[in-house]
């Protein structure tokens, strides 16, 4: 059987890619709908159809490709690859056409693709953690809640639900939900080692612990209040705890001591968005004059953009075996998303002209996914540096096995949590053999812990 292409070894190369795509199609085609250009005509209304895109579309492929990266490391399994890869992706593409053209096929066949694919995705993944055993269980539940708002999004679109914006206030609560537990333990970890690689040793970020626990228990509580009753001044209130305290946690990251590397840099401005965005839309429940489209695009065009591209940058690199350095594509790319962030929030502020406003930061936020594929699509279509020696993937896994081996399940430990993979190419999960038997067998078909 001939080997899979490069793009089509490893789940993050289609879905990032595909992700960054649609990014900038759906963003171009809303912003030409909003000038009277073109006119998007299909099961949901233009405004519902351009939020249902970028959440579900948009941050649905990125979702796909670091869970599909990451099930592999923490089960030992080999991951999804070719043709099943292949198909996977194509549901996803083809229900995002369906989507876009549902008034000339139907708005069902385009929902139950659409759907089909969050549970096509989920199943893997429990598939995959089951077969294990593996405590990370939780996190494939967050995925499949994920589909199930897609889901809710369409009934609303059917007229079942008498609030129609359920659905993508339910997606947008679980994105940040993600954001603060993912990024709670990336964030402190990367900016630890970065700082202690360069010798220091006094400040340095401390592990998860009760203070990270209640924050997100705040969080979650300020969210599901927000997505079941939006309007009430106490999910204000609670909004408003949960962002003082997310404002605290990232404080205590230290943030600011590795400002030098681009990479570990990005993934704290994307995170402050978080509180930023919190806050924004506890004040406007509370009456304050804050339009909530400010805390909205604070949270979307904000956190969840930037940490997408901090995460997608980073696993990029070291799943492809390149150092993990930012290149000035990289750094640029970085500065347009977060600039066209700050002019979207800014524009629903009044502090800009908003017609003005809306369009220079549209043009900016695309401009920072145009540059991702420019920079990083002969990465993701390209080989594995190195041809992918056990040596190599060796040295890989201790770059990033503190982002793609997670478990963010819980806040106990403040350590990621390895695979208890097996040696391929020895073929038992005893590693029976050592390393130096191993040295000169064919290659590993995927990364081991053992040798």
């Amino acid at each position: 059987m001939a080997a899979a292409p490069p793009f089509l070894r490893g789940g993050f190369r289609p879905f990032f890619f595909g992700g960054a795509v649609w990014a900038v199609v759906a963003l171009a085609l809303w912003a030409a709908a909003l000038t009277g250009a073109l006119t998007i005509s299909g099961a949901f209304e233009p405004l519902a159809w351009h939020r249902h895109e970028m959440l579900f579309g948009f941050v649905g492929a990125v979702v796909a490709g670091f869970l599909l990266t990451t099930v592999p490391n923490w089960t030992g399994r080999l991951p999804i690859a070719g043709a099943p890869l292949a198909a996977l992706f194509g549901v996803w593409l083809v229900a995002r056409l369906a989507v876009l053209f549902s008034a000339i096929i139907g708005i069902v066949p385009a929902a139950l693709l659409d759907i089909g694919f969050y549970l096509l995705l989920a199943g893997l993944a429990a598939r995959e953690v089951r077969a294990r055993k593996n405590r990370n269980v939780p996190t494939v539940g967050l995925v499949l809640l994920f589909g199930i708002a897609n889901a809710v999004d369409y009934a609303a679109a059917f007229g079942w639900f008498a609030d129609d914006g359920l659905g993508w206030r339910l997606g947008l609560g679980l994105v940040v939900l993600m954001i603060s537990l993912i990024g709670g333990r990336i964030i402190p970890s990367f900016t630890h080692n970065w700082l202690a690689k360069r010798g220091v040793s006094q400040g340095l970020p401390g592990q998860p612990g009760r203070f990270d626990l209640a924050t997100i228990a705040i969080t979650a509580l300020g969210l599901l209040t927000w997505v079941a009753t939006p309007e009430r001044r106490y999910v204000g209130a609670v909004l408003l705890a949960a962002g003082l305290l997310q404002t605290i946690r990232l404080a205590r990251w230290r943030g600011l001591r590795a400002a030098a590397d681009p990479l570990v840099l990005i993934l704290h401005i994307g995170y402050a968005w978080v509180p930023v965005g919190l806050v924004l839309l506890a004040a406007s429940i509370l009456g304050a004059p804050i339009p909530r489209s400010a805390a909205i695009h604070a949270l979307t065009a904000g956190a969840m953009a930037t940490m997408i591209l901090a995460v997608m940058t980073r696993a990029s690199l070291s799943h492809t075996g390149r150092e993990l350095k930012a290149s000035p594509l990289t750094v640029l790319l970085y500065a347009l998303v977060t600039g066209g962030a700050l002019l979207r929030v800014s524009a629903s502020l009044g502090l800009l002209d908003y017609g003005f406003g809306m369009e220079v930061a549209a043009v900016t936020w695309a401009g920072a996914f145009l540059v991702f594929l420019v920079d990083y699509g002969p990465i993701l279509f390209g080989p594995r540096l190195g041809g992918g020696s056990l040596g190599t993937r060796r040295r890989d896994q201790t770059i990033y096995i503190d982002l793609m081996r997670l478990d963010i399940d819980g806040l106990g430990g403040g350590n990621p949590t390895p695979a208890s993979a097996y040696c391929c190419v020895c073929n038992t999960r005893e590693r029976q053999q050592s390393e130096l038997q191993c040295r000169n067998l064919p290659v590993c078909k995927r990364l081991t812990t053992g040798h």
